[in-house]
Order: C-alpha cells, then sequence, then structure tokens
C-alpha cells in the first residue's frame, strides 16, 4: 500500500524483493494497511480500494468500497515468469566505429569489445479479465491511431512514431502503471487479455483507484508519479516551424512578415543543423548564419516572438567539441556517438554544453529530436512487418543499453535538461518538445508530438484517438505536426506516405492542412512543420481567399482558447488531469462514447470534433464531385450542449449532424460551462493585459476556477 487507492504488486521467484528506486515513481514508503484473513484469501484494504489474494493461485482481485470488482486475474495462472539471461557488452575506447546517416539523423554501429551475462532477469506475462462492458485507454502515441483498446494488441517500446508511456486506464475507473523499462506488448485479442514483458528485473506494477471518476484517477497518478509543471504561457500560442529555415535572416523575416499581416504569432523553431557543417549535434551556432546569436534572439523577443532550438543526443564529427568533451569524460554509450543519459554526470555535461553555448544566448525552449536513439527500420522500400519491426529496433538499442531498460532513455534524457535548467534559472519555465516519452517523463515539462507523419487523411484521422490515448495516461502535453511532415509519396522509404507531391501547389493539401490546424487549435502544443514544401500562412494563399483565411481564423481561435487552455495547465499541474481528455473517460456511464474515437474534450466541458476527411479537394487539385460539409457528432449524455458558433441547444445523449464549412470546426460547450474568451491579440504577451470575456452556459450548476 503505497497510499490510499495506490497498491504495488511486484513477484519475483526469488527470496527477496530487489531494493532500488523506480525512475517513474516518486511515491515512496508505505503506509498502514487493513488486512483480513478469511479461509482461502487475504484481502488488503486502503480507503476505497482492497486487494484480495487467493492463498491456492496467487489470483488477485480488486474491488472499490460498494465491494464492486474493478479488475481481477484470472483464477488459472494470473501471471508468468520465466528466468532469462541478460547480457551486457563492453566497448573499447579505440574500437572501429562504422559511421553513416539516414533521413533521422546521424548514425553509428560498433563491435562490443566482449559481451557477459550480468544476472537473470524474467520473461513475464501478467493476465487480466476485463470486464464485457469497460473501455480501455493509454498505452501512449501509437501510429495506429487506435480509440478504445478492447479488442486490441499494442507493442510497447520507442521509436519515431511510437511514444511508449506503460499506463492502462478504465471506464470503470481504475489504472495501472506498469513499471518496467523494457519491451513489452499488450493485448486483448484472440490471443488473451494479458501485458508480456520481455526482460524484467521483477514483474513490477501499480493499481491506482479513486472515487471512481476520471479526474479522481488522475489525482492518484499524481501522487504516484509527480507533479505536471505549468508550460510557460507562449507555449500556447501558435508555433511556426519547417524542415528546415537556414539563418537568422531567414526567421527574422518570417516573424517580421507575422507581424506585418497581423496574424498571431508565439514562437519560431530552428530545426536540426544549428550547427557548424558536418559537426552534426554539436550545441552550438555556426556563426556564418547566426553571426550574433544573442543579439539575433533579442530581436525575435522585440517582435514578442520565441526561440525554439532543436539539440539532438547523438554527435558526430571530428571537430566537434561537444562529442570531444563526452568521450573524454566516458559520458558516451558503446557506438561512442549517442551519449549516456542514464548518467548523472553525463546528464549534467550536456547541460552544461547547452547552458554554455545556447542557452546563454537567450534560447527560450528546447527540441529534443530523436529522443529514441537507437532506431534500425528508418530505411528501405518495403515497411518492415510489425513483429520485425519490433526485433529490429529493440535489437539495436540493447547492443549499448540493459534490455531492462531501452524504454526509458527518453525519460532520464528530459530529466537532464530539466533539471539543469531549473538549475541556474527559476524564474524561466522549460519548454521542451521531444519525441518520445514515458511514465514520469511530465515531470521535466515535455511535450511529446506524434513523430515524422505523412500527409494524408488517413493519417490526420488516427492522430486523433492517438493523442487521446496519450494524455489518457496522465502524460499531460502531446502534439503533432501540423500539415504532417512528409507531404510526398513519390521516394523511395517505405515511410514517405504522403499523397500530395507538389505539397502547397496542390489544393488538396491545402485542405488537409487546415483541417489539420483546426485539430492542433485544440491541442497543448499548436506547431506547423514538416519537409518538403513550406508552412508559413502565405504559402496558401493571401487574406480574403479561402485558405489562408480559414488557417489565420484556426489560429485566431486558439488565441480566444489561451485563458481557458490556461486554466486547465494550472489544473493539469495542481491535480494531474490533462486537458485533453477521452470523453469515454470523463462521462463513462454514456457506453456509446467507447465505440466514438474521433472526438475528444479539452476540459470537462468544451467538446470537439475535428475534421478528419476531404470534402472539397482530393490529391493533385481533383475536386470532388459532390461536396459533403456536415459532420456527425455524438453528444454525451447527463447534460445539454451548445453549439459555440451560434448558441443552438441540443439534448445529450443524441447523435446530430452540424455544419462544418472549410473555415469551422464542430465545436460545443456543455451546459453549466463556464468558459474565459480572450481578446484579439498577436502574442500570448498581450493577453496578461487585455479585457477577458466569460461566456456562460446555462442549464446546469457550475464553477470553474
Amino acid at each position: 500500500a503505497m497510499a490510499e487507492g495506490i497498491l504495488r504488486i511486484t513477484r519475483t521467484r526469488r527470496e527477496t524483493f530487489l531494493e532500488g528506486e523506480s525512475p517513474s515513481v516518486v511515491c515512496r514508503g508505505s503506509v498502514p494497511a487493513q488486512l483480513c484473513e478469511a479461509g482461502e484469501s487475504v484481502t488488503l484494504t486502503l480507503g476505497q480500494l482492497s486487494a484480495t489474494v487467493e492463498r491456492r493461485t496467487g489470483a488477485l482481485t480488486f474491488r472499490n468500497a460498494a465491494g464492486q470488482v474493478l479488475l481481477r486475474e484470472p483464477d488459472r495462472r494470473p501471471c508468468l515468469l520465466q528466468e532469462v539471461p541478460v547480457c551486457l557488452s563492453a566497448y573499447d575506447a579505440d574500437a572501429h566505429v562504422q559511421e553513416g546517416s539516414s533521413v533521422d539523423g546521424a548514425r553509428a554501429w560498433a563491435t562490443p569489445a566482449r559481451t557477459w551475462q550480468d544476472r537473470t532477469a524474467y520473461e513475464c506475462r501478467q493476465n487480466f479479465v476485463f470486464d464485457v462492458e469497460e473501455g480501455l485507454y493509454g498505452l501512449g502515441s501509437h501510429e495506429e491511431g487506435y480509440g478504445n483498446l478492447r479488442g486490441r494488441s499494442q507493442l510497447l517500446y520507442q521509436h519515431n512514431m511510437k511514444a511508449v508511456v506503460p499506463v492502462l486506464v478504465s471506464t470503470k475507473g481504475w489504472g495501472i502503471l506498469f513499471d518496467m523499462g523494457c519491451l513489452m506488448a499488450f493485448h486483448d485479442d484472440e490471443q488473451g487479455s494479458y501485458l508480456w514483458a520481455d526482460c524484467a528485473d521483477e514483474l513490477d506494477w501499480y493499481f491506482f483507484y479513486g472515487d471512481g471518476s476520471y479526474a479522481s484517477l488522475m489525482e492518484k497518478y499524481r501522487i504516484l508519479t509527480g507533479e505536471t509543471p505549468m508550460l510557460p504561457r507562449y507555449a500556447l500560442g501558435y508555433i511556426q516551424s519547417k524542415e528546415r529555415y537556414v539563418d537568422a535572416e531567414e526567421m527574422l523575416a518570417v516573424a517580421d512578415e507575422y507581424r506585418r499581416r497581423d496574424v498571431p504569432l508565439d514562437m519560431l523553431v530552428l530545426d536540426w543543423q544549428s550547427w557548424p557543417e558536418g559537426q552534426w549535434g554539436w550545441k552550438t551556432f555556426d556563426r556564418e548564419r547566426f553571426t550574433v546569436p544573442a543579439r539575433f534572439i533579442d530581436q525575435l523577443h522585440e517582435m514578442q516572438v520565441r526561440f525554439m532550438i532543436s539539440i539532438w543526443p547523438s554527435m558526430q564529427g571530428d571537430n566537434n567539441a561537444d562529442r570531444h568533451e563526452m568521450l573524454a569524460n566516458g559520458c558516451m554509450l558503446g557506438n561512442r556517438l549517442i551519449y549516456n543519459a542514464f548518467d548523472e554526470k553525463a546528464r549534467e555535461l550536456y547541460w552544461k554544453q547547452a547552458r554554455d553555448h545556447l542557452f546563454t544566448h537567450g534560447v527560450d525552449a528546447w527540441w529534443c529530436d530523436c529522443t529514441e536513439p537507437f532506431e534500425s527500420d528508418w530505411k528501405g522500400t518495403v515497411k518492415p512487418e510489425p513483429f520485425r519491426r519490433a526485433q529490429l529496433n529493440t535489437d539495436e538499442a540493447k547492443r549499448y543499453i540493459d534490455p531492462t531498460k531501452i524504454n526509458l532513455f527518453s525519460l532520464h534524457h528530459s530529466q537532464g535538461i530539466y533539471d539543469g535548467q531549473r538549475s541556474v534559472r527559476q524564474d524561466k519555465r522549460v519548454c521542451n518538445l521531444t519525441r518520445s516519452s514515458y511514465a514520469g517523463q511530465h515531470r521535466y515539462a515535455t511535450i511529446t508530438w506524434s513523430g515524422d507523419v505523412s500527409a494524408n487523411w488517413e493519417t490526420l484521422r488516427r492522430q486523433v484517438p492517438e493523442g487521446l490515448n496519450f494524455c489518457a495516461t496522465g502524460e499531460a502535453y502531446w502534439s503533432t505536426d501540423v500539415g504532417a511532415f512528409f507531404p510526398n509519396g513519390n521516394w523511395d522509404p517505405w515511410f514517405y506516405e504522403g499523397d500530395f507531391d507538389q505539397g502547397v501547389a496542390d489544393l488538396g493539401y491545402r485542405e488537409l492542412f487546415v483541417r489539420w490546424m483546426q485539430f492542433a487549435a485544440f491541442l497543448p502544443m499548436m506547431r506547423a512543420h514538416g519537409t518538403g514544401t513550406p508552412r508559413e500562412i502565405w504559402q496558401f494563399g493571401e487574406k480574403g481567399q479561402p485558405f489562408y483565411d480559414a488557417i489565420e481564423k484556426a489560429i485566431k481561435l486558439r488565441y480566444h482558447l489561451v485563458p481557458y487552455l490556461y486554466s486547465l495547465l494550472a489544473e493539469t499541474n495542481r491535480k494531474g488531469i490533462p486537458m485533453l481528455r477521452v470523453p469515454a473517460l470523463v462521462y463513462p456511464g454514456d457506453g456509446a462514447l467507447r465505440q466514438v474515437s474521433d472526438q475528444m474534450l479539452l476540459g470537462d466541458t468544451l467538446l470537439v470534433k475535428p475534421v478528419t476527411r476531404p470534402m472539397q479537394y482530393l490529391p493533385e487539385s481533383t475536386p470532388i464531385a459532390q461536396p459533403d460539409f456536415t459532420e456527425t457528432v455524438v453528444l454525451p449524455a447527463g447534460y445539454d450542449w451548445y453549439e459555440l458558433s451560434s448558441g443552438k441547444r441540443h439534448t445529450g445523449g443524441e447523435t446530430i449532424t452540424v455544419h462544418a464549412p472549410l473555415d469551422a470546426v464542430p465545436l460545443f460547450v456543455r451546459a453549466g460551462a463556464i468558459l474565459p474568451w480572450g481578446a484579439e491579440v498577436q502574442s500570448t504577451d498581450e493577453l496578461a493585459d487585455a479585457p477577458l470575456e466569460l461566456i456562460l452556459c446555462p442549464g446546469a450548476d457550475g464553477a470553474f476556477t
């Protein structure tokens, strides 16, 4: 019993449990609980939660205070543990290293000097019996784009388009954190209902439960894994990026053009290769392109525009001072390309390098790219099968990282950035956009994005449940590349799956971009990014033209919402509940919502139905013969809902059809809602002194902080 409503379950075949602290969990020690032995069972009770273990089988059953079964294990073989060897490798300092590169950055491969068996661990299978009527959500952000995880399977390893968070939550109000850093797989399909772990020192997980509500469940997750820091206010504004801005002059010109057009903007992003040519990952500015970095950033700040820079865990190049310093201090992993984020000394050195050559010039925010640095399937014409991809990527990681920890690199990397910045600037909040995640990483002010996805409507459709399942875990901040990273699909690699070879010249891409932008207006971070085609608003036409106007309207809607979003950030900080929420978790009594994967809530009272299908154009600017500008929306039962645009009132529980022209997204406010509505501004800085409107929705009692 860790705390009221939180139980830890650890299984081993050893005589004693292992000692040591989890990198995910901050809740330490234990609290007194009531123990009751009755016949062939023993029951532990702690507040609203109890757990009964059967002496004969070891099977667990969790119940709430009313005695209702929340979750149980099967009586026969509730779990299985099989010993497996843990093999580690050592690399000589002068070992031959083969260096190369890929679309995803610098790469290197080394041959170990020796490999040995360090200890034994367990291959584990933890079996469950789920309720027929419950919905399951979580496990992170995965490219398959599943909604409700019932009837699904999910491989859990870090990848460009997979961000693992091993947390499962139920519409019955319970949650599980699987506290193991190895390759895992979740199944609720013809194979059974279970969690499989490849190599764990112990089968270790936490069961948590509040009062049955999603809000109380997230409060328990906050106790278990720690507080989520608030992001800086500017992180809620519009962020412009692309692959890539080349120099200071180009970035200043973009900022100036946004201000000239009176289109709101809060941050510009410098993607990879800020460093001198050929010195991959050197945390410094190339002085030929950024002559006086501090002056350049000051000029952005004078326009109320912040600056985010891309930094990498990989370092390559004969003149790369960061790499030489890391090697000299023994802070690199075996391939001598990736720094050892698991080592505190290495994290401190990494931060020192970022501080001395970037942060001191005024850098506001970090983009920690490629935080799953061992990726082996990002090549070839044919996309490998799922099992093959898992094997390729995890085998590569195991060459340099203990197999029980291969999912944890991003967690430790993020810790180093957060602790480092807070050690020198208590008055400046951390903002870290990163491509990977894990349970507890929220403590380090990270926003995880969905990786280098491709521009097609099916990918956009999948982004909605992908983000919802990530945030359902309690890891609060998630985002996506507006417009997708790869617009085209005419190149050889399998991951170029875009439908729009002509980029912004294709009216079909312009429509997709508008709908992606509208979706992102309701995410924790709203950021346009990608390669192959420019992304600034004027690339889509001019003011008075439909695509330009629709993009501008989406950006301005975002700024109206910032006071509401900022308040939700505070709620995340104080209570643990993410701003982006799965409707079925917030309204578990409405069983119809478990079948809905394309709607999302901001808070409990703002319902959004992103448009994820073409209505006007197909690729190559092909007009749709009979445009259909309508969307179907399922309104959660129990409350009335108002269309925000018109004020029209609908009864909850209904399925309705609404108009969704190019410049609008279906948006509903619940009866009883109090919605702060911000003024029209050019940056979030201006909101502090701007008038604030409150939208009140009658029909139910309400309160908002």
